[in-house]
């Protein structure tokens, strides 16, 4: 949506405007859609230009800008990588 990037529906959050209300959510529900890329640059830019409720024509509350924030945060935290324990491979005698 900030980006304009184009890729499958499954790389980008949907952000949902409920239908015949002002709710707004995450992920599920029927009604008009906006997709953010899950970038702190499209986020931000989002949140500053009101592309999400120019998007979906409708005040985007307070609560949600943290939520999308911690979703960001989340999705680009190093995980941990798996560490094999040391192998013990003595030479066999014989």
């Amino acid at each position: 949506m900030s980006c304009r990037r184009v890729a499958p529906k499954s790389d980008f959050w949907r952000v949902v405007r409920l239908a015949k209300t002002t709710t707004v959510c995450l992920d599920k529900g029927m009604g008009r859609s906006a997709y953010l890329c899950p970038d702190a640059g499209c986020l931000r830019l989002a949140q500053r230009k009101n592309r999400l409720g120019r998007a979906l024509k409708v005040p985007i509350p307070d609560s949600l800008w943290p939520l999308l924030w911690q979703r960001l945060d989340a999705s680009t935290s190093p995980t941990p990588l798996a560490v094999e324990p040391p192998s013990h491979n003595l030479p066999t005698l014989g």
